[in-house]
């Protein structure tokens, strides 16, 4: 026995498959909102941290712009404060110029406050390479081409020539 009535009788009422439809267009929305509060609260947060850091810088100067040099022959208490204020800026900028990948002034900002700290980096990754591995593979590669461009490297460590 044929069975007769319309193609679309087979899989539903039209009113079924617009509901079907709706609902599909719900779930998608419903995705692309999650996606946009996931991407809201990266930037919310990477502005925080940012903003955490310029605050430290505002109240540490002698951090923000080192003579790492003083802060060596100054002691142990000396370099552990510049090492944690460096340790949270690398974390502001890895967070920053991810939560802002298209946005250059973030990574302008992370270069140019990141020069004075290439001594201390090199340094410090010279004597214990995994103090780098804390960091993501960006920030890793970041901070080796700023040291590569500004020509400090082991074993003095000093900006060079460029």
């Amino acid at each position: 026995m044929a069975q007769s009535g319309f193609w679309w009788q087979r899989y539903g009422t039209l009113a079924q498959m617009a509901q079907a439809g709706v609902a599909l267009l719900g779930v998608i929305a419903i995705m692309l909102q999650v996606e946009e509060i996931r991407s809201n609260n990266r930037a919310t947060s990477a502005r925080q941290a940012f903003l955490g850091y310029t605050d430290l810088a505002f109240k540490n100067p002698k951090f923000s712009l080192p003579d790492y040099e003083a802060i060596k022959a100054a002691g142990r208490n000396e370099r552990e404060q510049y090492e944690s204020f460096v340790s949270y800026f690398l974390y502001a900028c890895e967070e920053t110029i991810a939560a802002f990948a298209d946005k250059r002034e973030w990574r302008a900002s992370c270069d140019y406050e990141l020069k004075p700290h290439l001594p201390f980096l090199c340094e410090r990754g010279a004597v214990e390479p995994a103090f780098l591995d804390t960091y993501g593979p960006e920030t890793r590669q970041w901070i080796r081409a700023s040291l590569k461009a500004a020509s400090v490297a082991p074993p003095e460590c000093k900006p060079g020539k460029t």
